[in-house]
């Protein structure tokens, strides 16, 4: 999959339950319209949408499952039981929070790679990352890429943004390590998505910029009403 993606754009195709397009079949059309417009992979959560994206493009998908347990804050693709789920579809990387933080059942990140690894064979592992020491470790551990994601939603990163600074925080990320580094969060401009590919990011994800009206319609009446 990394080789079809570089120099790319990756839309992200999600919809919460509490969003109005939440919806299989609305996520598999949006695909399809980022499809028409020249993007290189898909990012989407849920085996749901996973399966109905695959049916509507051929390009690879980055597959996770947001799910939240009561005893960490990490939801995204938390435990084996989502990667089991994410494993029998048609997913060709596979992406899951690879913070600094307590995982469910006080499982150490370490563990939980190698679990991954024999539990989805084939599929590559993309490390949601927030961090430049969390960029690092993710290497170390063996991940296929790394990805700025959750830069911003932690504690440990919070108040950081990847686009601050002329992307200081990305460039940091790339010289620290050698494996692919993805470009997410905040990355919502085409200009800026332009910027992070010239600093050298294999790749760039964007996502509400693209696939959430509500929240491209909120930057229109921001603006009208001067907020």
């Amino acid at each position: 999959m990394l080789d079809r993606i570089r120099g790319g754009l990756i839309v992200s195709c999600q919809a919460l339950p509490n969003e109005p397009l939440h919806s299989s079949f609305i996520m598999g059309r949006m695909a399809r319209a980022a499809t028409e417009g020249g993007a290189v992979g898909i990012r989407a959560n849920t085996p749901e949408d996973i399966c109905e994206i695959a049916k509507n493009t051929l390009l690879p998908i980055i597959g996770i499952v947001k799910r939240d347990y009561p005893d960490s804050p990490i939801y995204i693709t938390p435990t084996i039981r989502e990667i089991a789920e994410l494993a029998q579809t048609p997913c060709s990387m596979i992406a899951f929070d690879a913070t600094d933080r307590p995982r469910p059942q006080g499982k150490l990140l370490e563990d939980f790679v190698s679990k991954a690894r024999r539990a989805a064979p084939g599929k590559q592992l993309m490390a949601d990352v927030a961090t430049l020491d969390e960029a690092i470790r993710a290497e170390k551990l063996g991940f296929d890429c790394v990805s700025t994601t959750l830069m911003g939603y932690t504690a440990q990163s919070e108040g950081h943004n990847i686009a601050d600074d002329d992307f200081a925080r990305l460039k940091a990320i790339l010289a620290a390590v050698h494996i692919p580094v993805i470009a997410e969060g905040h990355v919502d401009t085409p200009a800026k998505a332009r910027r992070c590919i010239e600093l050298g990011a294999h790749a760039v994800v964007t996502g509400g910029a693209i696939t959430r009206p509500q929240l491209i319609t909120k930057t229109f009446t921001d603006a009208i009403y001067g907020k």
